[in-house]
């Protein structure tokens, strides 16, 4: 068995889930067992999984696996069904605020139903009051319609206790809060109380030591003498010390989506990136580590000689569709159309893109960007702030256009001309590569790691040095000069996308499947043998 290890998954995805995404449809396509594992509690998790192509028989919750409610029957709950324990309720519905107001008889507020608007309104939480008017509880419920979770509250109006619960409503799952001497003022999450339907207790302290057991459980559910489960880590913090002391063995795997490096233009001697801190400390004791482009699994094995096997494994696929769809001349585009499908955060300097447009203004009035991605909302919307004051610097307010978030990606790159990257550091970024999928005209500063190499210099676009938003803007000025040039670069990109077909990125992962099922025989026989039959 496969295991794709993930936090949730939301509605709107990061390029993690993108890339999750993408290696789970191409497994199916392989018929390779597997499944999506998620560690957070997430009321919605199964409606965006499906959503995004995830059965629910391909993914395991860690909450839903504790209370068995991996595979329920959605149900719309009506407020009319839920039990406040008082009879003779009056229920007015606040529309404007999403929410039915529950009192009792006397005009006592009981209770607060909040729901999402829409015709089904359907029920996310209940808040429950004293009779004074005290909220002592929050009441949680799954997008398919049954109570999940509970929240305590404390006199201070603070969570005390959450309360985890089975359809029939037995406790599965607590976690206690508790003032601190580091944090006097605040509740801090202390501990976790699991009661398995075999009946067996366990105390945690925190959430890691939780996911530790429940990997060791899935690793015994799925066990195999013949092959191994291979767990893939995707998010680093999920499991980073969980899957290096499993019970039975297992092949581990820590796949890189970023820089490793703080300073990804100095990936040798900069600070490590904090997220990767301790996986890449403990590179020896995972079975393979996974890199998205060769440069960044050549930095790595100068920087750390690790003796464990590395392995470059595009994080991007382009379907058999798509490589074989007609493709768009660039005289059928919207003539100096650039776009950018990108959160609009720090790390993707979007203000320089920005900058290099308002340059190009000044020859091509026609010229246009549109950027599609959330704004990350850290440090105050500094980086939207960055974006609105370039865009007023050079007076764009009529050529620069925030979209938001969008799956339209179709329609929307068969139209541009040109993709614009300016980024501080990447991991691979399935964006540009969407881009030259389309035939789309790429350019982009020389950044590690992922766009200096799905950008191929005068074949499919432009690298410009890392920062120089001025040369980025020649470089667009010198495309929409000759229209014969636009055309080679954009026959470029359709031509090298080849290179991230389901054919090939599949050959690559068979690589690691194929050494996992190579060394298992080996590592099953160093394992002490009460453990693997324990």
């Amino acid at each position: 068995m496969i295991f794709h290890i993930n936090a949730t998954m939301p509605d709107h995805k990061s390029g993690i889930e993108h890339a999750e995404i993408k290696r789970f449809n191409l497994f199916e396509h392989y018929g390779i067992d597997q499944r999506v594992i998620l560690r957070e509690w997430d009321p919605n998790s199964h409606i965006n999984a499906n959503a995004a192509g995830i059965s629910d028989e391909k993914m395991i919750n860690m909450f839903d696996y504790f209370q068995e409610t991996m595979h329920v029957e959605t149900k719309q709950l009506k407020v009319t069904e839920i039990d406040f324990g008082v009879p003779n309720l009056q229920i007015e519905d606040e529309e404007a605020n999403h929410r039915y107001l529950v009192k009792s008889q006397q005009g006592q507020l009981i209770g607060r139903v909040n729901y999402l608007a829409g015709a089904e309104k359907r029920i996310r939480s209940v808040e429950l009051f004293d009779g004074y008017n005290n909220l002592f509880r929050v009441d949680h419920y799954d997008s398919r319609g049954f109570l999940s979770l509970l929240q305590w509250y404390a006199p201070d109006n603070k969570i005390e206790t959450e309360t985890w619960v089975k359809q029939d409503g037995t406790p599965v799952l607590e976690a206690y809060y508790k003032h601190t001497m580091d944090e006097p003022s605040n509740l801090v999450k202390t501990s976790w109380h699991l009661v398995q339907n075999d009946g067996k207790a366990y105390n945690f302290d925190t959430i890691n030591e939780l996911t530790t057991h429940f990997f060791d459980l899935l690793n015994a559910d799925f066990w195999s003498d013949e092959a191994p489960n291979i767990f893939i880590l995707d998010r680093a913090h999920l499991g980073d010390a969980g899957l290096l002391h499993l019970r039975r063995p297992a092949f581990t795997v820590m796949h890189l989506h970023n820089s490793h490096a703080g300073n990804a233009q100095e990936p040798m001697h900069s600070i490590l990136n904090n997220n990767y801190e301790f996986a890449m400390n403990a590179l020896n004791q995972y079975d393979a580590v996974v890199s998205a482009t060769p440069q960044q699994t050549r930095d790595v094995k100068a920087r750390f000689e690790p003796t464990t096997e590395l392995f470059t494994i595009p994080v991007g696929i382009v379907d058999d569709v798509k490589l074989n769809a007609p493709r768009v001349p660039v005289a059928d585009r919207t003539f100096g159309k650039v776009i950018a499908f990108a959160r609009i955060a720090w790390e993707k300097h979007l203000d320089d893109l920005v900058r290099a447009v308002g340059i190009v203004k000044q020859e091509f009035p026609e010229i246009t960007l549109d950027l599609y991605g959330y704004a990350d909302p850290t440090d105050d919307y500094k980086a939207r702030k960055a974006v609105e004051a370039a865009v007023e610097e050079y007076n764009l307010g009529d050529t620069v256009t925030m979209k938001g978030y969008t799956t339209d990606i179709d329609a929307v790159e068969n139209d541009a001309m040109m993709y614009g990257l300016t980024s501080r550091m990447e991991g691979f970024n399935l964006a540009i590569m969407e881009a030259i999928s389309h035939g789309l005209i790429s350019l982009t500063y020389d950044v590690n790691y992922g766009p200096n190499e799905i950008v191929q210099d005068d074949v499919n676009g432009k690298i410009v040095s890392y920062g120089d938003y001025k040369t980025l803007a020649n470089a667009m000025l010198t495309v929409l000069r000759d229209p014969e040039l636009a055309q080679r670069y954009s026959d470029g990109a359709y031509e090298s996308a080849e290179r991230y077909s389901e054919v090939n990125v599949m050959a690559a992962w068979q690589q690691l499947i194929d050494q996992a099922e190579h060394v298992w025989p080996v590592k099953l026989a160093a394992w002490p043998a009460s453990a693997v039959k324990g």
